[in-house]
């Protein structure tokens, strides 16, 4: 597997202290655009996504994913060291686009006193979290409180008693757009290679940030708009339909942190490759991770044998030492949350005691 990196600190949205030891050197205020940008580039144009066909696609791969998703596993695993240079022990670790629960796993062992939460729009996929980590029992962790109680040690966070603190995992079928959590819930939310899936990634950060407690972190890796693009070149070949869905670039993304209220959001980006010997092996791993194609202008029905035989020939083109190669552009983004001082609509929140202050003026 081949990769280049690049990465692009932001400007943020206002000054707070740093949270990362990783070192700063070399960030700016601003990042280079890409060729063809400019200050009167147009936006990127997302296809509107068929929500209903995102979850069926997830559910009917939950039993192979684990097979196929060796991209998913090797991204999820670089996402992962990015932790190790965060200063950051959560209560509440929320997991957005669980799959299956592998990055969860790793995100328990490490955070092993976090109760942990893990949300998915495909059902089937949180049962095979389930499966992977089994569920403590409300009976156990109900005698788990009644014995601290009993011993006297019964000072408890988040109902779990100090010394005897489980780690629970919580399954939520939620849409990522729509978190059914309450705000300043959450001190980590992650996401590995799911908010490309987003119908609105605008409204989906801004609810992350909702989500988020005062010095929460949003870690995050998805697609990039060179994502598949073979496949994308070779379709484009035989018709006009949109067969690929497109994604959305870095920069737009750290835009819409900044717009979301994150502070201090640092994007980088790497182009990974992955090689097969035959286009139907490419297919075959795509489709065995759910990653169908789910725009609502998508052509519906299989392609015909003239069709297959056009979309082969026109990605042979692409044929490198006797392999075809599959191009993912994966961004890695964090970005930190401040101290909730601004409302989203711009007012500033301001807190004093109205007693403290009616005694000063003599008024009590």
């Amino acid at each position: 597997m081949a990769d280049e990196r690049e990465r692009f600190p932001l400007p943020s949205a206002d000054e707070s202290p740093g949270h990362s030891t990783r070192p700063a050197s070399g960030q700016v205020a601003g990042y280079p655009p890409r060729a063809g940008e400019g200050a009167n580039a147009m936006p990127n144009t997302i296809d509107e996504l068929d929500f209903a066909e995102v979850r069926r696609a997830f559910d009917q791969a939950a039993a192979s994913y684990d097979a196929h998703a060796v991209l998913q596993r090797e991204v999820c695993d670089r996402l992962l060291e990015r932790l190790d240079f965060m200063t950051l022990q959560p209560d509440r670790v929320l997991d957005v686009g669980c799959g299956t629960g592998y990055g969860l796993a790793h995100l328990r062992a490490r955070y092993a006193e976090a109760a942990c939460y893990a949300l998915d729009i495909a059902p089937a996929m949180l049962h095979a979290v389930r499966a992977r980590l089994p569920h403590v029992r409300w009976s156990r962790r109900a005698l788990d409180l009644l014995t601290a109680y009993v011993l006297g040690t019964a000072r408890a966070k988040d109902g779990i008693p100090c010394g005897h603190r489980s780690p629970l995992t919580h399954s939520l079928c939620a849409d990522m757009e729509r978190l059914p959590l309450a705000s300043s819930s959450m001190n980590l939310v992650w996401s590995s290679l799911a908010l490309q899936w987003a119908q609105d990634l605008e409204a989906t950060l801004k609810g992350f940030h909702r989500a988020l407690a005062p010095g929460g972190l949003l870690m995050f890796a998805t697609f990039g708009p060179d994502t598949l693009k073979e496949l994308r070149a070779a379709f484009a070949a035989i018709d006009d339909t949109p067969h690929v869905n497109r994604f959305t670039d870095l920069h737009d993304i750290g835009d819409m942190l900044v717009h979301a209220g994150f502070s201090s959001p640092v994007m980088e980006m790497e182009m990974l490759t992955l090689t097969y010997a035959d286009l139907k092996t490419l297919m075959r791993d795509l489709k065995g991770i759910g990653a169908h194609n789910a725009a609502s202008a998508r052509r519906r029905g299989l392609l015909g044998k003239s069709a297959w035989a056009r979309l082969e020939q026109a990605y042979e083109t692409h044929r490198q030492d006797g392999r075809l190669p599959a191009t993912f552009e994966v961004i890695y983004g964090h970005a930190w949350v401040g101290d909730k001082t601004q409302r989203e609509d711009g007012r500033q929140v301001i807190q004093f005691n109205i007693g403290q202050r009616r005694r000063k003026l003599g008024l009590a």
